[in-house]
């Protein structure tokens, strides 16, 4: 078992060689029950904090549980043995313009007091959890904070600058491109619009034109019938009346003979006016006994001669032309057949026929709308190409000036002979131009270039690395970057502008180094030392690792056990206090 302990002693702070906050730091990281770690909490400090210790005393762990919580890829089993699950928080301060509140933005997260606390949990079953400031978020929020929070750059680090697919972004960022970036991805997108806008005509008029026949003999045959709303139940009636009218009419006129006679007698109506005459006559000597008789049958004369009229009007409309049968039910089948072919109520043929003739209109004007919208791309695709076209000379006039500042930046690194070369070929088109980028070097004269990390040797790929750190971050503030033994390969005055360089990058924010060379480590502004011991608790053996940060006579022992190695003697610390007494970087 392994357990950390961080020793409480103040933080030092190396006069001159202290970094200011910049626009953002880590404040502070806390570990518990990761990998061989059992409790462990660190504050770091602005400027070059500095780790060093013996080899396999576990400052690679310390890497390892950052990356966890900014959301990275590393090793699958993390959680320490036994435990129930593994925790890393991760406290930065953030200034109010850091690229970090945008990423918190767009989850719903803000930072208040410019304080960001990641906090991540593991379980052994590979079960992961994140919050950002207390809000349950995704891997992918934590991967998007870590670009604009933390840099990691390493000989075998495929997040850095060893990854082709980063270069281009490396390139844009020494050369400035950002306005022309964002010019030509509204281009891309503008093209990307139109494109899309004239891919969907073509479909549409190909669908269209593919139903064309139908659709036309369809319209002609609903023009040609014109069936109105409401006009299938009218003829449906109509028919079912006609067919029923001679059986009616017979009926009505018996009816009608009644009440108007058969030729041959009175009707109904002859026959009351004849009682009225006669019961006239009598009235007179019937004392009034006829009077109210007499009011009811002039009441039913009127009467009868309103039905008389009704029942002729009828008779008279049921009169028929059985040629007019015909022709209703020949029309009333063919709108039901109609219906039927076109799955359409008989009463929606109308709004069907409607909607046909839209599309044949669609049909015609689409020529006309497929040369419009070829003319939007081809002026969308003049407007990316010019974009794209002065983007890609920003980036060829960027490339002379990022290998001058490298050719300058490798001679003190004892590289003088190096070559360092951009390749910018002609690649797909996207968003951000249609370049692919790529960093090439030949380490000896004569010899081809090729990518970094297949040409360069363990040594010189970290002075390439920082190299091309250093000049590519020469306008940039509040950074927060950490190495991991960049310097393994290098000694005496190589490692010591590898040193000074370390330092540069500093002091434009924070940079965390973990190291094996007493040089870099004489120019830290912060210097803490990773040590390990076995020893027995509760009847078992316990490796107990302390992280202590070193005051000035702590620094000067260490950096002497880094130059003697086990036996560090007096010429050894002499050796340390010149090197740290040395000009700030």
């Amino acid at each position: 078992m392994v357990r950390w302990v961080l020793t409480h002693l103040p933080v030092p702070v190396m006069e001159g060689r202290n970094g200011s906050l910049g626009a953002g730091m880590l404040r502070g990281l806390d570990i518990t029950d990761m990998l061989i770690i059992d409790r462990l909490e660190l504050a770091f400090q602005p400027g070059l904090n500095v780790l060093t210790g013996e080899t396999g005393a576990g400052k690679s762990i310390l890497l390892d549980s950052l990356g966890f919580v900014l959301g990275w890829r590393g090793r699958a089993e993390l959680v320490r043995a036994g435990a129930a699950q593994g925790e890393v928080t991760a406290i930065f301060d953030l200034t109010p313009d850091h690229p970090a509140h945008q990423v918190l933005a767009e989850a719903g997260i803000t930072a208040e007091d410019g304080e960001l606390i990641l906090r991540r949990i593991n379980t052994p079953d590979g079960r992961k959890t994140a919050w950002v400031n207390s809000v349950r978020v995704t891997g992918e929020v934590l991967r998007a904070l870590s670009d604009t929070l933390v840099e990691l750059h390493g000989q075998q680090d495929d997040r850095g600058l060893l990854n082709p697919r980063g270069h281009r972004a490396l390139l844009d960022a020494f050369a400035d491109c950002a306005p022309l970036i964002a010019r030509t991805r509204a281009a891309w997108g503008a093209r990307r619009e139109a494109a899309n806008h004239l891919a969907a005509i073509v479909t549409s008029r190909e669908a269209l034109k593919a139903e064309e026949d139908y659709l036309r003999h369809a319209v002609q045959e609903l023009d040609q019938l014109d069936p109105q709303p409401g006009e299938e139940a009218s003829l449906d009636a109509e028919r079912r009346l006609m067919q029923n009218a001679e059986r009616i009419r017979t009926d009505i006129a018996r009816a009608h003979n009644v009440l108007t006679g058969d030729g041959a007698g009175y009707g109904a109506e002859g026959q009351v006016s004849d009682a009225i005459r006669w019961l006239d006559g009598a009235a007179a000597a019937a004392e009034g006994r006829l009077d109210q008789p007499l009011e009811a049958l002039a009441r039913a004369v009127e009467a009868l001669a309103e039905a008389e009229q009704g029942v002729a009007a009828c008779l008279e409309e049921l009169s028929f032309d059985p040629f007019a049968l015909e022709q209703a039910e020949e029309r009333l089948f063919a709108i039901r057949a109609l219906a039927r072919k076109h799955d359409q109520l008989p009463d929606d043929l109308g709004t069907f026929a409607d909607g046909l003739r839209s599309r044949l209109s669609a049909l015609d004007a689409s020529e006309g709308d497929i040369q419009a919208a070829q003319a939007a791309v081809d002026k969308a695709d003049a407007a990316y190409d010019q974009a794209a076209t002065e983007l890609s000379a920003a980036r060829a006039k960027a490339t002379d000036r990022l290998v001058k500042a490298m050719t300058a930046e490798l001679a003190p690194l004892k590289m003088e002979r190096a070559v360092f070369t951009v390749a910018i070929a002609r690649g797909t088109a996207g968003p951000e131009g249609w370049d692919d980028v790529g960093f090439r070097v030949a380490t000896n004269p004569g010899a081809p270039a090729g990518p970094l990390d297949k040409i360069a040797s363990g040594g010189e790929l970290s002075r390439f690395l920082l190299a091309l750190k250093v000049c590519l971050t020469q306008d940039s503030d509040g950074l927060t970057m950490i190495f991991d033994e960049i310097d393994r390969g290098v000694g005496g005055a190589t490692a010591d502008a590898v040193g000074r360089r370390l330092a540069e990058l500093a002091a434009k924010g924070q940079v965390l180094v973990v190291t094996h060379s007493p040089q870099v480590a004489a120019l830290g502004a912060h210097h803490w030392r990773v040590e390990k011991a076995v020893e027995r608790q509760n009847g078992a053996e316990v490796t107990t690792s302390r992280v202590i940060p070193l005051d000035p006579q702590d620094r000067v022992d260490e950096i002497a056990r880094m130059l003697a190695g086990d036996r560090v003697t007096d010429a050894a610390r002499g050796a340390a206090r010149e090197l740290l007494s040395g000009p700030a970087a």
